[in-house]
């Protein structure tokens, strides 16, 4: 055996050797069959020279795992996890352990993709089907979707909604009571300008003074109080108002539901049902609406539907990838949602039952009636004289109170009229209570804890109003009253992961959304209580750890983008999208341009642009593509030229949504600058640029960057993500700001675009791991075997299907689109038959008909090995040979495995099986890889025609699951 040098022995420690899929030998091979003799000349073959980095990045160079653990570990200790009573939409919480460790931290769940094939996710969509019965329960309402981003950001949609939605046409005001959270605000007043809406903002008395056409309350509000809204909300009906109104989930299991008042939509954030405050996200947001408006409900929604064998089954409806679809005419341009978070809740729910929250909400209340009755007898005057979790009080030395708060390193809430609020949740103690006592009287207020309570228990304190106790019942469907032990909720997560394909089982392939490795030694800080239990809004010199980290990450993505300054704040590709379309307007509004309102989009672009445009307030005006599906330059320049005076920029993808290099990328670049415009770059296909050419090397002004694809966090089976934005120098004055915490940057009095001011911050140590362990020669490598695997497939599946689109050389990206077009016409199977009988083969579809129809577009990723991409063109080959039994005749057109697909247990199992004219083998056992490792899907392909006509969006009987 030949003895390795000290170098090689630590260059096999290094995580990239982890991260890459095939080994150098493998490499090799790949390389020798698709004619490159190295990386370097496939590199050479593929990406124009002109847009070639002359320089290698500077990120630093690789560490090892345990290295860089130790790093991050270090950045961890360095904040301060004071206990939190700030509030204000975040809350402690205690994670039930049986959903951390079967849930939060399994594979099975966090490397899922979005269920846009639902067959092989009905795991997952049970468990949305859930959390939406849940938000339709607590809020009173009837129709609830899955997931939104945060409650502010479903605030704006909320806004958006009711503009749809409002009988009052005329009206163009959008009243806001003057108690709602101030980051709540924040982002409704962002979004309200893009609209052109009036915002008023006044206290929630005064809001039929006026003629608008919504109104948005806090229930209960900023200062804990607790209102009985039910005549407003019918004077705001009268005047043909729509009622949206933001609420704590966890008061709801206590309090009269805002439905019942009569509120039209309901929304808020599911955080403190079991998802830590990881320094402000992800969290998922719930967002309910009456029936009559489930056409413009914004984000997913899960509905029942039945397969082919009658039974019940789950899938997206309606909104279902809307914003592709109806592109700048959609709904929203939400595309990814906080599916792992909303899964997390709704499980939470399902732990604890009705018994078991009431319980948790009883306890808060209670503590809290304890506070507030023992700081009135002191004579302390509450500003509020209702209360759930929250008391509000004036009148004492704030600044002697804060000293004692920070001695004994807590974190009240200090709003800037001497106003101090405290509040509760479920990780209070009686002992917190008296630590309280002590840092807001003083020590020697002899105030006793027990004897308090006891008059709390004699019913002596009525801190929430007898006509606001909720009445009716809440969560009583089967599944959220038999999973109370451990044991039996242990089963059903095992059960319903059972249910679904994801990362862990085998190599999802979709084209433009980057499913590579979410690597164990990532993932492990999210959890450490140091990043997950920190409250967004605690003071600054408390998150030193977390501001270290955000800054490095920050300073990396510049130099890997090629970009002068990053903005973190975005906690979504989509919401990037829209932030980065922001800063443009407001750089033409700085220099006297505000009428500069078009976006150029061109037909190939993702389906998120022209619906972020419409978000922004722009007008999108589309160009043409060539018959090899580049831009049109022609077409550009006389667009660009005739809308010169109102150009305001072009979003343009690269490479490709075609999945090409296009050669005229700088050209793009310099005509839309030349007539006044900026160039937004999306950040989508970043994996196919890191270390190989930047959007700022190529002439781009401003990108968003997809972290939940190119830089490793995991998709959670639809979310989280995250979108920073990259700027040039002259854009960076105007990113999004925010309105509580401000660390002294120029665009700090901005509007929000997120209601954290660093978005769902608990997940950047997983891209800033990702960043260092790869370092500069892994990041570049990585991307190089993107091209390698990519070209790889492409070659070996061309002899079988044609590629739709190459560039230079004939070469992909790191994706390509296969055409399906001629086989459906010779035989009738359309893209939809194969990318279900792939699921057969055990293989999750490549994205199906987008960006063109009637195609696959499929991207394997560098961390798939060779094993595996093999297996994947097995599967693709053997299925060309079943379409050709279909040409040739041998299968009917309307009986075939294709057609059929997938096939279930309940399939090989019915007795009039063998009228078909194939084997139950050939139905379910293709292959011999499919033999050694097969994969279920649980119902048969799903009739969404049905599922959309007759909609049905909550929990079905629990026989149908059995």
């Amino acid at each position: 055996m030949t003895k390795q040098t000290l170098t090689q022995l630590e260059q096999h420690e290094l995580f990239l050797t982890r991260h890459i899929g095939p080994d150098e030998q493998q490499q090799q091979d790949m390389l020798n069959f698709v004619g490159a003799e190295s990386l370097e000349d496939l590199t050479a073959q593929t990406v124009p020279g002109a847009i070639r980095l002359k320089e290698e990045l500077a990120v630093g160079n690789a560490c090892g795992e345990a290295e860089g653990t130790a790093y991050i570990r270090g950045l961890a200790d360095k904040n301060k996890v004071f206990k939190s009573y700030i509030g204000m939409g975040y809350y402690g919480t205690e994670v039930p352990n049986v959903i951390k460790r079967n849930v939060f931290e399994n594979p099975g769940w966090y490397t899922a993709y979005t269920p846009y094939q639902p067959e092989i996710a009905q795991g997952r969509l049970e468990a949305i089907l859930n959390f939406q019965q849940m938000s339709m329960d607590l809020t009173g309402l009837d129709l609830a979707s899955a997931s939104l981003l945060d409650e502010a950001t479903a605030a704006a949609e909320a806004m958006a909604l009711a503009k749809r939605v409002s009988k009052a046409k005329k009206a163009n005001i959008f009243f806001v009571a003057d108690d709602v959270f101030p980051q709540t605000l924040d982002v409704v007043k962002t979004r309200a300008e893009c609209f052109g809406f009036e915002v008023v903002v006044g206290p929630a008395s005064e809001a039929a003074n006026y003629e608008l056409f919504g109104a948005l309350f806090q229930y209960t509000n900023r200062h804990g109080q607790i209102t009985d809204y039910t005549e407003l909300f019918a004077a705001l009906k009268e005047k043909k108002a729509i009622v949206t109104v933001a609420t704590d989930i966890m008061s709801l299991v206590l309090l009269k539901s805002p439905g019942e008042m009569g509120a039209d939509v309901v929304f808020g954030s599911a955080q403190r049902f079991g998802v830590p405050m990881g320094y402000g996200g992800p969290h998922a947001a719930f967002f309910v609406a009456r029936d009559a408006h489930k056409r413009s409900m914004p984000g997913r929604i899960i509905g029942v539907s039945k397969d082919t064998r009658g039974n019940s089954a789950l899938r997206m409806a309606m909104q279902t990838r809307e914003q592709h679809i109806r592109r700048e005419k959609a709904n929203s341009n939400i595309c990814t949602a906080q599916i792992l978070l909303a899964n997390m809740a709704s499980f939470y729910a399902v732990f604890h039952g009705a018994v078991g929250l009431k319980t948790i909400a009883s306890r808060i209340n209670r503590l809290t009636d304890i506070l507030a009755t023992g700081l009135k007898a002191k004579g302390v005057e509450l500003v509020n004289n209702t209360w759930f979790d929250t008391i509000s009080f004036k009148g004492l030395d704030v600044e002697a109170v804060k000293a004692r708060a920070v001695a004994a390193e807590l974190n009240l809430r200090y709003d800037e009229d001497g106003i101090v609020g405290v509040s509760l949740d479920e990780t209070t103690l009686r002992s917190d209570i008296s630590e309280l006592f002590d840092v807001i009287l003083g020590e020697g207020h002899s105030l006793d804890v027990e004897a308090i309570d006891a008059d709390v228990l004699a019913g002596k304190v009525e801190s929430i109003p007898a006509d606001l106790i909720r009445k009716d019942a809440i969560l009583t469907h089967p599944t959220f009253n038999r999973y109370q032990s451990e044991t039996e909720m242990m089963r059903y997560i095992k059960r319903l992961e059972n249910k679904d394909l994801a990362l862990n089982h085998s190599m999802i392939s979709l084209g433009s959304c980057t499913m590579k490795l979410n690597a164990a030694v990532e993932m492990n800080p999210v959890s450490w209580p140091e990043f997950a239990n920190m409250h967004p809004f605690c003071p600054l010199d408390q998150a030193e750890g977390y501001t270290q980290l955000i800054n490095e990450l920050s300073d990396y993505l510049v130099n890997i983008t090629g970009y002068d300054a990053v903005c973190i704040q975005p906690n979504s590709g989509a919401q990037g999208e829209y932030a980065g379309l922001l800063a443009i307007q407001k750089y033409h509004e700085s220099r006297g341009e505000a009428h500069r309102d078009i976006c150029l989009i061109p037909q190939s672009a993702h389906g998120t642009n022209p619906a972020s445009a419409q978000l922004a307030g722009m007008k999108v005006v589309v160009t043409a593509c060539d018959k090899q599906g580049n831009v049109d330059l022609e077409d550009l320049k006389a667009k660009a030229a005739e809308l010169a005076d109102n150009l305001s920029c072009i979003m343009i993808t690269y490479p490709s949504t075609h999945g090409v290099y296009e050669e005229s990328i700088r050209e793009v670049c310099d005509i839309v600058h030349q007539h006044g415009g900026q160039v937004y770059l999306d950040g989508a296909n970043m994996n196919a640029q890191v270390g190989l050419t930047s959007p700022g090397f190529i002439g781009a002004d401003v990108s968003h960057l997809n972290l939940h694809k190119t830089f490793a966090i995991p998709h959670g089976g639809g979310g989280p993500g995250m979108g920073p934005i990259g700027i040039k120098k002259h854009l960076a004055p105007f990113v999004a700001g925010h309105t509580v915490i401000k660390p002294g940057r120029e665009s700090d009095n901005n509007g929000a675009v997120s209601a954290a001011p660093y978005g769902s911050a608990s997940i950047l140590p997983i891209s800033w791991m990702y960043i260092k362990l790869l370092g500069n020669q892994g990041l570049k490598k990585s991307t190089q075997m993107a091209l390698l695997n990519a070209n790889y497939v492409t070659k070996k599946l061309s002899a079988h299907y044609p590629v739709l689109f190459t560039g230079r050389n004939d070469r992909v990206a790191h994706e390509c689109i296969i055409d399906l077009r001629p086989i459906k016409e010779s035989s009738g199977v359309t893209e939809m038959d194969i990318a279900k009988r792939l699921n057969d083969y055990g293989f999750h579809a490549p994205t199906m008909s987008f960006p063109v129809a009637g195609t696959l577009m499929v991207e394997p990723t560098e961390s798939e090995s060779k094993v595996e991409l093999d297996r994947f063109i097995e599967a693709m080959i053997a299925i060309r040979g079943e379409i050709a039994k279909v040409e040739a005749g041998e299968w009917p057109a309307d009986n075939n495995p294709l057609c059929n697909a997938p096939h279930t247990m309940a399939d090989i199992m019915d007795s009039e099986f063998d009228s078909r004219p194939y084997s139950r083998e050939e139905a379910v056992f293709p292959c011999d890889a499919v033999k050694a490792n097969k994969f279920w899907p649980t119902v048969n392909r799903i009739d969404d025609v049905y599922g959309d006509r007759n909609l049905m969006c909550s929990c079905v009987p629990l026989s149908d699951y059995e």
